[in-house]
Parts: C-alpha cells; structure tokens; sequence
C-alpha cells in the first residue's frame, strides 16, 4: 500500500531545505527583528510606566508635605490673630479702666471743689446771718468788721471741733 520513494524523499528534503534558507533570509530576519523591536518597547513601556509611577509617588510626597505646611501655617495664622485679640481686648479694657478711673478722679475732684465752694459759700452766709443776728442783738456796740472777725474765728473753731 505505502511504497517508500526515495527520489521523493530526497526531493521533500531539499524543498523543505530551501524553504526554511527562504524563510529565514525573507521572513526569519523581519520576524525577529519585529520580536525584538516589539520587546523592546514593552521594555520602555515599562521603564516609563515605573518612572511615571515613581513621580507620582514623588509629587504625592511633595503635595502632602505642602498640606502639611499650610496646616501648620493656617494654625500658627490663627493662634497669632488669637493672641492679637488677646492683646488688643486687654489693651481696650485697660484704656477703658484707665479713663473712667479717670473720670471718677475728675468727678471727686470736682466734686470736693463743688463741696469746698458750698461750704465757703455757707460760712459766708453763716458769717452773714450771724453778724446781722448779732449787730441785732448788740445793736451797734460792735462796727460790722469786728463782728465779722468774730464770727470768722467762731465758725473756724467749730471746723477744728468737728
């Protein structure tokens, strides 16, 4: 059934000898100059895709410690402007202490004057009304100076007394 041909054989060899010498040199060459290039650029491909990884980790990095920072700013910014307001009430409330401590002084002081002329006042009328009590009484055996000097001493003697 099968004969074995060895013309056959030797010619199958030889064709199939001159294919592969063909294919290499036409498509073997091509072929792993495209594997080769194809790797090549999955290389690449994954060194950039590395580097890209790593600078985004790197900018990560940087944004946060940029956060960091502003949030150490803003707090710092914040305590300052508390302490500010600190000092800024205690100086308002020392200058406010201060003028009415101020004008409680000026309001005694002008009072005390107020108190001091009524009571200069007073003595005058006292002295007055005494003088004219007393020239009524004596009916002019002392002269109106007398009578004022008198009434003078008195009203400083009742002064000392209280």
């Amino acid at each position: 059934m099968l004969d074995i041909n060895p013309g056959l054989i030797i010619w199958t060899i030889i064709t199939f000898i001159i294919v592969v010498l063909i294919l290499r040199a036409a498509a073997w060459k091509p072929l792993l100059a495209a594997l080769t290039a194809r790797e090549e650029q999955i290389r690449s491909s994954l060194q950039h895709a590395e580097q890209a990884q790593q600078e985004a980790q790197r900018l990560l990095e940087e944004n946060r410690q940029q956060l960091a920072a502003a949030e150490e700013q803003s707090q710092r910014i914040i305590r300052e402007g508390r302490n500010l307001g600190e000092r800024l009430k205690a100086e308002i409330m020392e200058k406010a202490n201060a003028s009415s401590r101020h004008m409680i002084e000026q309001a005694k002081e002008e009072i005390q004057r107020e108190k001091e002329a009524a009571l200069v006042q007073l003595r005058g009328e006292v002295a007055d009304l005494a003088i004219t009590a007393a020239g009524k009484i004596l009916d002019a055996n002392l002269d109106t100076a007398k009578q004022r000097q008198l009434v003078d001493a008195a009203i400083k003697d009742l002064n000392k007394r209280s």
